[in-house]
């Protein structure tokens, strides 16, 4: 076979890889919802706790504030992928909250998550976020 053959055969060859890559990759492209899902997950299981507080909620995002090792950081946290196991009215989140961070980033941070919360168990939503009980707060 020639030179310029092999050449071509060869160049073919990487394009194909090329275009089968992109194409497992494209297919591979998490969005952005189950991104932030899986950061939540990874920050609820192997996230150090501090004590924080909610300082405000508005709309479905939650604000708080929190100090690891004298720094202090304030962050928030959408909530609308846990809305359903939230009370209607996100403003009585406010208040004391036990938070989970990233020892390796500590402004990565969260309130609650699929499998954790850190509302407090005094607080009725503490109940509802570590159950699959509806609950009613008068």
């Amino acid at each position: 076979m020639p030179v310029e053959a092999s050449l071509i055969v060869l160049a073919l060859a990487a394009a194909a890889t090329g275009a089968a890559g992109a194409a497992i990759l494209m297919r591979s492209r998490l969005g952005a919802a189950e991104r932030e899902r899986r950061r939540r997950l990874d920050v609820a299981r192997r996230g150090r706790m501090s004590d924080g507080i909610v300082t405000d909620v508005v709309g479905q995002t939650a604000y708080f504030s929190y100090s690891v090792m004298g720094v202090d950081y304030a962050a928030s946290q959408d909530l609308s992928a846990l809305r359903h196991r939230l009370p209607e009215d996100l403003s009585v989140l406010i208040g004391p909250v036990t938070l989970k961070y990233m020892a390796t980033n500590p402004a990565n941070s969260i309130i609650a998550s699929e499998e954790w919360s850190g509302f407090h168990a005094r607080n009725p939503i503490a109940k509802r976020m570590n159950s699959t009980e509806e609950i009613q707060l008068t």
